[in-house]
């Protein structure tokens, strides 16, 4: 079922049926260095890891990440939504896509309609997101989406800082 759809793309709910997807998302160097690594090596890391973060965000919060498909192909890309961190006092925005549909304008299109959503469907008045500071090409991404930074933060005390971002819908 499409959470969200744009010109280009579907927004979804991700299912175990994704988990070949998201172990090769979770497992992307660009990932493991933006991101992090969630220990996901194998199919049932990546069953398991749906379960709890994927599935679980939409039953405790009722907002996750949702897979994003270009229209055209329906194709795994890569994933944008919502998260509520116990460590940032507002619910933020992110996105990760594999290699081939990066440069595609589609993190901006679905991070956009992520913050309609957050808006219009949920409610909320202000949105946040992390970056790590080399990550030129997503700090692009949110400064076009009107985020501002705001500082650095840890999301862990041995985590190294990242770059904080707002912004009131």
């Amino acid at each position: 079922m499409n959470v969200i759809e744009t010109d280009r793309l579907y927004l979804r709910e991700v299912t175990t049926d994704d988990a070949p997807f998201v172990l090769e998302l979770l497992n992307d160097p660009d990932f493991l260095r933006n991101v992090g690594d969630r220990g996901v090596r194998t199919l049932g890391d990546a069953r398991r890891y749906i379960a709890e973060s994927f599935l679980g965000g939409y039953l405790r919060q009722g907002f996750g990440f949702w897979l994003v498909e270009p229209k055209d192909s329906r194709a795994p890309a890569g994933i944008c939504g919502l998260v509520k961190r116990q460590m940032l006092p507002d619910v933020d925005v992110g996105y990760a896509f594999l290699p081939p549909f990066r440069s595609k304008g589609y993190a901006s299109e679905s991070a956009a309609a992520v913050l309609d959503y957050a808006r219009g469907v949920l409610g909320l008045r202000r949105v946040l997101a992390v970056a790590n500071p080399d990550n030129a090409g997503s700090i692009r991404v949110l400064e076009k989406l009107g985020l501002k930074f705001e500082r650095m933060v840890r999301l862990a005390p041995e985590e190294p800082e990242i770059k904080l971002f707002a912004s009131d819908l």
